[in-house]
């Protein structure tokens, strides 16, 4: 007896997937929770494993399709056989040159009229909801849009793959509009040495989202610099004490996440959003810290950091960072973020104007390291000094606000007495 590979529930508001890669061919053994396929979804990539032992006996859904949740991918064979390639009614047609003669008109006339069908059912069938709404937004026309759900029903992927490629928006007062720009062709020397390759759902997501939070907030940075001395020399005087005590290292985002969490109790509006014309308060802090991984930017969620403790975020943020490399990160862990810390000096950045990751109202930018001579007490002195940025949605964070709150983050680590203190 079969069993059925099908989409798993993959989060809230997580709807399609598109098909990234099988691990395993039609034919290949497969042992139980071994993983199959791979998904991505605009979120996170999940792995679908095998809910029974046997081997792969059939791919309905192939790489790079889009499938939606509980939609058959696969099957598993029982008793190590797979799946046959062809249907016995097709064998036994074909058993003598006659009968294959009719099979072949028959499958000719069949795909005639499935082809024929085919042209009528995707103009008849409406748009997936998700859909139908990038349609509006960007102001395509159905028409223009290849379908790859069932019955040729346009998918998100679909109207993302479309946007991608340039297709033309129809404006309500000008229908017959130029299509918009695309791509000017390469010379024949150039498109011999270009690759061109599909954008990942995930970087879909990263590409449109962050155009929405451009196009949507009022976005201003305003910046400051701190003297991470003191943070310096209390990590230097503890951190072997405190590895041997809580099995994990003593960085830098612990100390950076515990300031965000107190300044955001003192400016609320930070750690707020906007609906439609009402403003909510989020009386908890889920901190965000942005990964880089192979396959694009994710953003986990550190829960209640406020009511953690250093040691705590520390352990968070490094399960969260094995898990985001691996890429093993579930829904739940990408989901509920009300601020944003990026740290890109890790890669060596000295100062940037991160872009607000929506709806949250800010995000703090982490920057290099740096020895600097600054002036202290009347006297110019070298100091380990790091830029630090806010940007911020002007729209609900006023710039006394934002300044405050980039002040407080700065008071803090410079002394981070104030962060055991609670001060």
């Amino acid at each position: 007896m079969a069993t059925e590979i099908r989409v798993p529930t993959l989060g809230e508001s997580v709807t399609e997937a598109t098909i990234g890669k099988w691990f395993k061919k039609v034919g290949d053994a497969i042992a139980v929770d071994e993983p199959l396929v791979e998904l991505e979804t605009d979120k996170v990539t999940v792995e679908v494993p095998a809910a029974a032992a046997g081997t792969l006996g059939e791919i309905v859904a192939k790489e790079g399709e889009t499938v939606g949740v509980g939609a058959l991918l696969g099957s598993i064979s029982a008793g190590g056989a797979a799946a046959p390639a062809t249907k016995p009614q097709a064998v036994s047609q074909a058993s003598s040159p006659d009968a294959a003669s009719t099979s072949k008109q028959a499958a000719a006339e069949t795909a005639k009229i499935a082809g024929d069908a085919g042209a009528v059912e995707p103009r008849s069938m409406p748009p997936a909801p998700a859909a139908a709404k990038l349609i509006a937004e960007n102001n395509l026309s159905v028409d223009q849009l290849s379908g790859s759900g069932k019955r040729g029903q346009v998918l998100k992927g679909d109207v993302l793959d479309a946007i991608a490629k340039g297709a033309p928006s129809q404006p309500a007062e000008t229908p017959r509009a130029a299509p918009i720009a695309v791509r000017a062709p390469s010379s024949g020397d150039d498109a011999s040495r270009e690759e061109r390759v599909r954008m990942t759902k995930l970087r879909q997501t990263i590409a449109r989202r962050l155009k929405e939070a451009q196009s949507t907030a009022a976005m201003l940075t305003t910046f400051n610099e701190v003297d991470m001395s003191a943070v310096m020399a209390l990590r230097t005087k503890y951190k072997d004490v405190f590895e041997k005590k809580h099995g994990v290292k003593l960085g830098f985002m612990g100390f950076f996440t515990k300031a965000v969490t107190h300044a955001l109790k003192e400016i609320p509006a930070v750690n707020a959003e906007i609906d439609g014309t009402d403003i909510i308060y989020k009386n908890f802090a889920h901190v965000g810290v942005a990964v880089g991984t192979e396959k694009g930017l994710v953003v986990p969620v550190v829960r209640d950091a406020d009511q953690m403790s250093i040691a705590e975020i520390e352990k968070e943020i490094g399960r969260l960072g094995i898990a985001a490399r691996d890429g093993k990160l579930s829904v739940a862990d990408m989901q509920g973020g009300t601020f944003t810390i990026s740290n890109g000096g890790v890669y060596g950045s000295l100062m940037s104007t991160p872009i607000l990751n929506a709806p949250q109202s800010g995000i703090l930018g982490m920057h290099k390291i740096q020895d600097r001579p600054v002036v202290v007490g009347g006297q110019i002195v070298i100091r380990p000094m790091m830029y630090l940025a806010l940007s911020y949605d002007h729209r609900i964070v006023d710039g006394k606000e934002a300044v405050t709150f980039l002040v407080r983050v700065k008071e803090s680590l410079e002394d981070p007495e104030r962060l055991v203190l609670d001060l």
